[in-house]
């Protein structure tokens, strides 16, 4: 049974070497995730090279998805070692360009430098501060020029560069730091396939990055944006956000540090349903399989986790330490294989039922989509074959969700390297088409070459028309491999 829902890998130094990387795509990674929040230049570079190669090695893409940092709220150097919190204690935070943390002397308070822009000006008395993905937990009590006081609520070891988020802080923060202008340049220039972009508030910030996109290469505008769902006021504009971008993450890590545990189950189904409804990518994120960072397998909760994202209609599912920085990656990528295989075959029983996207404007291409599907399970069919130059056609037919095997093909290797995202695809890079004729003759090569499928066997095939021209899927035909002369 072919896999149909996706894996996302991030790059890291555990798989740093081709033969490991290797072994990860040979275990079922579509998607190679490289995160901006580490590494060099350099390091990335070498890391696209060897993606390129294998997936050209593969004949199959490899999508690489540059993950931009965002502004990141850290904790200043520490001292070695950290320094211990205790519950009750009064600290002060301070910016980072003033003295570092300082043991109490005389009575005095521990002062914390604080890499967070503004801090003084976004919190008041009673907020929060979780430091350590809320492993430690502050409340201001005062705020004093550009210097915090709060109380330690909840102890522990503190370390240098520990992560820090503000819960119910007003935070007027650019999503888009120049530190990710940088990266994007540098993405852009070598041929990242996918971007995703953090911090996001609402859907202004997705075109900020659509605007710095125009700015550094037109050419590349069409770069699809993942917009990371980690704030809770995105929560507040979830509609606007997903319309903006062209498809979201629930980033479970954050989402449950600034709002609730329990909350984030509720919210990545409501984030997949409506990624569903507005025809968009969603990748579910976090933790999935996180204790395979230290032992050969998962948690039987982690393993239901994987299984019910599966059935919650995700299009993908991302590794994250497992993989960049864990003992077992390949064992990890396996085991999720494993995993969403098995939840596929039951998916009919066990599954969300998803219906066909609602909130996109009802024009030919959704009708013609809809089509393909219920004439592809009303025939009982072998394959949807489609013919896309931007990769649209292939996104709607993923998103409507066929029972059978889609198979995209495309003259744009751009195009190729993207289609590895999308739930249910199989990718093809083939010449350019100039009718249709000519668009049969390539989807049957592709067949005869990667498939079973025998002469006489119908598919369903859409495509736009006229032939060569970008537009979405306008015509659906009923097609007998074999039978040239039916075109």
């Amino acid at each position: 049974m072919v896999r149909k829902a996706r894996i996302v890998a991030t790059i890291g130094p555990s798989v740093d070497s081709e033969p490991v990387l290797r072994s990860l795509i040979q275990a079922g990674v579509d998607v190679a995730r490289l995160n901006f929040s580490h590494g060099t230049h350099e390091e990335h570079l070498e890391r696209i090279r060897l993606l390129r190669a294998l997936s050209k090695e593969f004949d199959r893409p490899v999508t690489i998805l540059q993950d931009l940092q965002g502004p990141k709220m850290r904790v200043g150097d520490l001292p070695d070692g950290g320094i211990p919190l205790k519950a009750g204690q009064v600290v002060l935070l301070a910016p980072t360009d003033s003295d570092g943390a300082e043991p109490p002397s005389g009575g005095g308070s521990i002062r914390i430098p604080m890499d967070v822009p503004q801090l003084a000006r976004s919190v008041r008395p009673g907020n929060r501060v979780l430091l350590d993905d809320g492993q430690l937990e502050l409340q201001v009590t005062e705020v004093r020029g550009d210097v915090v006081e709060a109380r330690v609520m909840l102890g522990g070891l503190l370390k240098s560069h520990k992560g820090v988020n503000l819960p119910g802080a007003s935070l007027d923060i650019p999503a888009f730091t120049e530190k990710d202008r940088l990266d994007l340049e540098f993405g852009l220039k070598h041929g990242i396939d996918v971007l995703a972009i953090s911090f996001v508030r609402q859907p202004q910030d997705i075109e900020v990055v659509r605007h710095a996109i125009r700015e550094i290469d037109p050419n590349k505008l069409d770069t699809p944006i993942i917009a990371k769902i980690e704030r809770p006021e995105a929560l507040d504009h979830l509609h606007e956000i997903i319309h903006a971008a062209d498809g979201v993450m629930v980033a479970r890590g954050d989402l449950a540090v600034e709002t609730s545990p329990a909350l984030v189950p509720i919210i990545q189904k409501r984030l997949i349903e409506l990624a569903h409804r507005h025809a968009k990518i969603v990748i579910t994120a976090t933790q999935m399989l996180d204790s395979m960072i230290h032992n050969p397998r998962p948690t039987r909760a982690e393993a239901s986790d994987v299984a019910n994202a599966i059935f919650d209609g995700t299009d993908a599912v991302m590794l994250s330490g497992e993989t960049a920085s864990g003992e077992y990656p390949v064992e990890a990528v396996t085991m999720m294989d494993s995993i969403i295989r098995e939840a596929e075959a039951n998916a009919d029983k066990w599954g969300h039922g998803i219906q066909f996207p609602d909130e996109v404007p009802q024009e030919d291409s959704i009708s013609i989509a809809r089509a393909a599907k219920e004439l592809a399970e009303d025939r009982n069919v072998a394959n949807v074959a489609l013919f896309t130059q931007t990769g649209r056609t292939a996104v709607l037919m993923s998103k409507a969700r066929p029972k059978v095997p889609i198979l995209a093909f495309t003259p744009e290797e751009r195009t190729y390297r993207r289609l590895g995202l999308l739930w249910g695809v199989k990718a093809f890079l083939v010449p350019y088409a100039s009718s249709v004729e000519s668009m049969l003759s390539h989807v049957e090569v592709g067949i005869a070459a990667s498939t079973d499928l025998q002469p006489g066997q119908q598919i369903v095939f859409i495509s736009g028309y006229p032939v060569g021209e970008r537009r979405l899927p306008n015509f659906a035909l009923l097609y007998t491999l074999g039978d040239t002369g039916s075109s």
